[in-house]
């Protein structure tokens, strides 16, 4: 189906222009949201929709439609678009290439999953952790299957086929007068995801956090779980964004083969990874996904682009890195990591921690400085370490740092890694953060 729209499509933007790029996209969802232990909300959707993209003497014009029946004035629309918009040099769109091959980004369960099934698996998280002591506030489970079409005048056709599955629980747990909360999600393209053990490990935490004992503000060694890193680490990951480069939002700028971090660590953005979230034969402007060294053994190596921001470099040796990626057929593509490796050679136990501080999550890494890496935030579900066991539940605290002076004295903590969002991390150890309590 999505050839034969783009057929037309592509007969009906030649009416008009001879550069153009069709991008369309079809996604199938079912979503389940449970308040307290009662199932409140289910649906299931199909979402089509085309987005057009023309270049006319420089000139670029979008337009977009879930109609189906409206193709020909999208088309139109798209070309009396780039009339009114400014000529830039560094529009264009990819050029014809092989495209990689992905593995482990489909799962056919999908295809029969129903809505009685999701009910089951979203209601055994909810009775698991009823059982574990704990009030659920809030749950969730989700499951999506997307296909996108690609087509332009360099002759490009690029398709995508993809699915994901989701959960997520919000727990209460009281004991006496005291009360403590945790969150936890779980993600990914396979319905592998293990919802007992979710129920499980997020019972625990929120239990673990009772009791908790008030600290003293100073310099503490910090563990940062999955979700605590990525609040963080988004922050540095955005410098090193091609598009906040060149309009002098990174500081980064110019540091291209100097050290910018500890020397254990490198850094990856992989489009073609194995069961990456992420991962697709080509980017959302019909690119071929790559693998990008973006840090190697703390030097800076170079950024990610899209194709506007390559052209914008003027430099010949730069070219789109296949991170050109779409929020959905009613957006431009723009700058956005696929899968991002941080890749550790120096890791510690938690074994050999003589005193520090554990934080599960944290609040607030929004607000971090994108240009600095100045930080403030709230530990969540945080825990005092000493002697190398994770022991009493802290009340309240903040941590306070900067992320890019953070990841120069930074090491892995032996155990698993996991993808959470584009990040695929182990737990972070990071030296002497302030932690004001």
């Amino acid at each position: 189906m999505l050839y034969e729209i783009a057929e037309r499509a592509e007969r009906e933007i030649s009416k008009y222009c001879d550069t153009y790029e069709i991008y369309l996209e079809k996604v199938e969802s079912l979503q389940l949201d449970a308040q307290k232990s009662n199932l409140e909300f289910a649906k299931e959707e199909i979402n089509l929709g085309i987005g057009i993209r023309v270049i006319n003497d420089q000139k670029l014009g979008f337009a977009y439609t879930s109609n189906m029946e409206k193709v020909d004035e999208v088309a139109k629309k798209a070309y009396l678009n780039s009339k009114m918009n400014e000529r830039d040099k560094n529009f264009s769109f990819a050029n014809k290439s092989k495209l990689t091959k992905v593995n482990n980004t489909y799962d056919s369960k999908f295809e029969n999953l129903d809505i009685g099934e999701a009910t089951d698996f979203l209601e055994s998280i909810i009775n698991i952790s009823e059982d574990e002591g704990c009030e659920v506030t809030s749950g969730g489970f989700a499951a999506s299957r997307g296909k996108s079409l690609i087509i332009n005048s360099n002759n490009v056709s690029a398709y995508n086929e993809g699915t994901g599955f989701s959960a997520s629980i919000a727990l209460n747990y009281e004991k006496g007068s005291e009360k403590s909360t945790a969150y936890d999600g779980i993600s990914s393209c396979l319905f592998d995801i293990d919802g007992d053990a979710l129920a499980k490990n997020t019972s625990k935490i929120a239990k673990d956090s009772i009791g908790g004992v008030s600290v003293e503000t100073k310099d503490m060694d910090v563990v940062l779980d999955y979700s605590a890193a990525v609040g963080l680490l988004g922050t540095f990951i955005s410098a090193l964004n091609a598009d906040n480069v060149q309009r002098g939002r990174s500081v980064l700028i110019d540091k291209i083969g100097e050290s910018i971090i500890d020397d254990n660590i490198s850094i990856y953005d992989d489009g073609t990874l194995d069961n990456g979230l992420y991962s697709s034969s080509a980017d959302g402007e019909g690119t071929p996904s790559k693998r990008t060294t973006l840090v190697e053994e703390g030097f800076l190596k170079g950024f990610i682009y899209d194709i506007y921001t390559a052209n914008k470099a003027n430099d010949e040796n730069i070219a789109s890195t296949g991170n050109g990626f779409r929020g959905s057929y009613y957006t431009n593509p723009s700058v956005s990591v696929s899968n991002v490796t941080f890749d550790f050679k120096e890791k510690i136990d938690i074994s050999e921690i003589d005193s520090g501080f554990l934080a599960t999550d944290v609040l607030g890494a929004h607000t971090a400085n994108p240009m600095s890496g100045d930080f403030s935030v709230e530990a969540n579900n945080a825990f005092l370490i000493e002697n190398g066991e994770i022991k009493a539940p802290v009340k309240k605290a903040m941590i306070s740092g900067n992320i890019f002076s953070c990841l120069t004295k930074c090491r892995a903590v032996k155990g698993e890694i996991k993808q959470r969002g584009p990040f695929i991390i182990p737990k972070l150890f990071c030296k002497d953060l302030r932690i004001v309590g």
